[in-house]
């Protein structure tokens, strides 16, 4: 599918992301393996939902669409039952995945843990993700994981059980990895440590403590010990990443004032916000609230004077989604931008760097490609043309924003890449530019 967008002369309106993804899918992961029934409103939408659901069903998980009840009101949620740690099943066939990293890992590490055989596996573009990341701890932990490409790259093939607790180090900041690694935990004999290089998003730890799990943070380091869960219902918040594009568009376009309800400001994944208000972003943070562990707010974003900023080092995993944003934010900023220590967007839906570069760059930005990053020269007018979303939502997602800030027509090819994360990005976009 193509899209094309142009710039309208105003930016106005309020909009509301889908629930936050790294959330929704811990909560229908956790209430799984928990023992009871627990109800989760404003559930991640696409197909990476589908993903998740698909492959807890495969291993007997009960979750069903949900409305009326006491905790959801007329919201549609979904309930999902759970019969404890050891309540699934040896699915009859492979787990797919589809294009989404989070389930792939997260369901990997689950599936170390139960005593029978599976194989789970992806679309084209997530079976060449690299997988061995995960394949050593778990394979560490007495877990057995056989893939392809010396055990690097999915389809995985996982025999699992009697698993012992792990001292781990993180060769890389990774939310994924440290998830997969204490998703284990739940079940190995003893403790299991994994000690991050830097913060990444602490989704998985928050909702496992508020499920009753005997887990410990301590600084980078975090430890869990077998633990039965209890199902805890949750509202989750909008998605953060999904929000980075509404408030790089409402600062960039020279007449806009754009609100984004309801979203997630977790301190680990608010690396966004930190970054464009160093670039001087006018982005006002209003209507502060908490529920169930996870802080969430109401932002809105107005035209600014932006100017250059570096970004790396132990800002990078907290920002590593919301990069090809910044980066298109970069082109609007007065000076030079270096976006460094960013490697990890190589190995994402598609090369992000590269087509991050390739994109923005059709689109008359100075920008360069650098092996673990980029280096953009702003301020720069971008004038519409022709760009490929490399079938990754987040990347036709930035290229949608450019073309609401370039000069002209841009039209996005294979924009449907969009509904992996977001499937209502396009008509949001429309009704945002008042048409």
């Amino acid at each position: 599918m193509r899209r094309s967008v142009k710039a309208p002369a105003r930016l106005d309106g309020v909009v509301t992301p889908p629930g936050d993804k790294s959330i929704s899918h811990r909560a229908a992961l956790l209430n799984s393996i928990a023992r009871g029934t627990a109800h989760v409103s404003n559930f991640c939408v696409g197909d990476d939902r589908a993903a998740m659901f698909r492959c807890l069903r495969g291993l007997g998980a009960v979750i069903r669409r949900h409305s009326g009840c006491s905790f959801s009101g007329d919201a549609e949620c979904f309930e999902i039952r759970g019969n404890g740690l050891e309540g699934l099943s040896e699915p009859s066939s492979v787990l797919n995945a589809g294009n989404s990293g989070t389930t792939m890992r997260l369901v990997s590490g689950l599936l170390a843990a139960q005593p029978f055989f599976s194989v789970i596996s992806g679309d084209r573009y997530l079976r060449q993700r690299p997988m061995g990341r995960i394949v050593e701890p778990l394979t560490q932990m007495g877990a057995s994981v056989t893939g392809r490409a010396g055990s690097s790259l999915a389809p995985l093939a996982i025999r699992g059980g009697d698993l012992e607790g792990i001292d781990y180090t993180l060769p890389v900041a990774s939310a994924q990895l440290k998830s997969c690694i204490l998703i284990a935990g739940l079940y190995a004999r003893g403790q299991t440590t994994v000690r991050q290089p830097a913060v990444t998003r602490d989704h998985t730890e928050r909702m496992m403590a508020s499920m009753g799990a005997d887990i410990e943070v301590d600084g980078l380091d975090v430890s869990v010990r077998p633990s039965e869960l209890t199902p805890v219902d949750v509202r989750v918040p909008t998605d953060s990443s999904g929000a980075a594009f509404w408030l790089v568009a409402g600062c960039c376009h020279p007449n806009a004032r754009v609100e984004i309800k309801n979203v997630g400001i977790n301190p680990s994944r608010a690396g966004v916000l930190e970054v464009l208000t160093s670039m001087g972003a006018r982005v006002r943070v209003e209507n502060v609230r908490e529920e169930g562990g996870e802080p969430s707010a109401d932002l809105i974003a107005e035209s600014s004077d932006l100017v250059g900023v570096e970004i790396g080092g132990e800002m990078i995993p907290r920002v590593i989604d919301e990069l090809p944003a910044l980066a298109l934010a970069a082109c609007f900023a007065r000076g030079t931008t270096t976006i460094r220590d960013a490697g990890e967007l190589r190995v994402k839906e598609s090369d992000r760097i590269g087509a991050t570069v390739e994109g923005l760059g059709r689109l008359g930005a100075r920008i360069e490609e650098t092996a673990d990053g980029m280096v953009i020269r702003g301020p720069q007018a971008l004038a519409g043309a022709e760009c490929q979303s490399h079938g990754d939502h987040r990347i036709a997602m930035t290229m949608g924003i450019a073309g609401l800030l370039a000069k002209g027509e841009t039209t996005v090819v294979e924009a449907e890449a969009a509904s992996a994360s977001y499937p209502d990005f396009w008509a949001t976009l429309e009704t945002l530019a008042g048409r």
